[in-house]
């Protein structure tokens, strides 16, 4: 495990690509960052396979420009047949992606729904490329929450919707990622994919609660519930809850949250 490896990360200066160069770069690993900043674009092609010379493993940690379904899909099946292919003639050895625990479980339609329904989309597609790939389904991260109830503010009133989740630090899910990476198995063993999630579940509004009281702000917080989405029982339920084999790392979202202005 203390060779070092050269690992290009996908989507690397996004919330999970830009601790996962971290964590990569701190176990001596030699990272390749793939961004469109970095002058890369997955969707495109361009810049991709010279990018990927030489590299071992590729990463895929990017994320949607869009939530609206269609819009994702097109976006993931893209840069997976960009990424595949480029991955083919450069001669990666494996590709580790990064999904969302319960995707498959979704029928979309819904305000997030649809986003998982183009993330199964994407799972397949790589599963189906010649280039062998993992994939780690992740639950929701603890920096979510601060993005989600900036989305629904409004005045000093913020809505945010009924979920109910395992949140987990991204930092945690970077540190799995890299121990994925630099392991050539290829696949998991019994075809089963591999889950990490925090300790315990936590409901999205109570956690957006707590985010706008150290903020100062909005002063209320209040969580809706479609009734009309067709997977409202699956958010409000244990559809994005871990499997009984999930690795449960990490802080509690409050534990976080505390660490997090402790360093302020």
């Amino acid at each position: 495990m203390n060779e070092r490896r050269k690992i290009a990360v996908v989507g690397a200066t996004g919330r999970l690509g830009a601790p996962l160069v971290e964590v990569l770069e701190g176990l001596g690993d030699e990272v390749v960052s793939i961004s469109r900043s970095q002058g890369v674009n997955v969707i495109t092609g361009e810049g991709l396979e010279d990018a990927l010379t030489g590299v071992d493993t590729v990463i895929d940690a990017a994320s949607a420009p869009s939530p609206e379904q269609d819009a994702a899909t097109e976006f993931f099946l893209t840069a997976t047949r960009n990424i595949q292919e480029a991955c083919e003639r450069a001669g990666v050895q494996q590709v580790v992606l990064v999904s969302i625990i319960g995707v498959d479980r979704f029928a979309g339609g819904g305000s997030l729904g649809g986003y998982y329904v183009a993330k199964v989309a994407q799972e397949q597609a790589y599963r189906e490329g010649s280039v062998p790939t993992r994939i780690l389904r992740a639950a929701q991260f603890h920096e979510f929450v601060g993005q989600l109830l900036e989305w629904g503010t409004q005045g000093d009133a913020a809505q945010v919707p009924a979920m109910n989740t395992q949140l987990v630090a991204a930092r945690d899910v970077a540190e799995a990622l890299a121990e994925m990476a630099r392991s050539q198995n290829g696949s998991e063993p019994d075809g089963a994919i591999p889950e990490i999630a925090g300790p315990r579940p936590e409901r999205l509004v109570e956690m957006a609660r707590l985010v706008a009281n150290r903020r100062g702000g909005p002063a209320r917080v209040e969580e809706v519930d479609d009734q009309d989405d067709p997977d409202r029982d699956l958010f409000v339920g244990d559809g994005l809850l871990p499997g009984p084999d999930a690795k449960l790392v990490g802080p509690t979202f409050e534990e976080w949250l505390d660490a997090r202005n402790e360093q302020r």
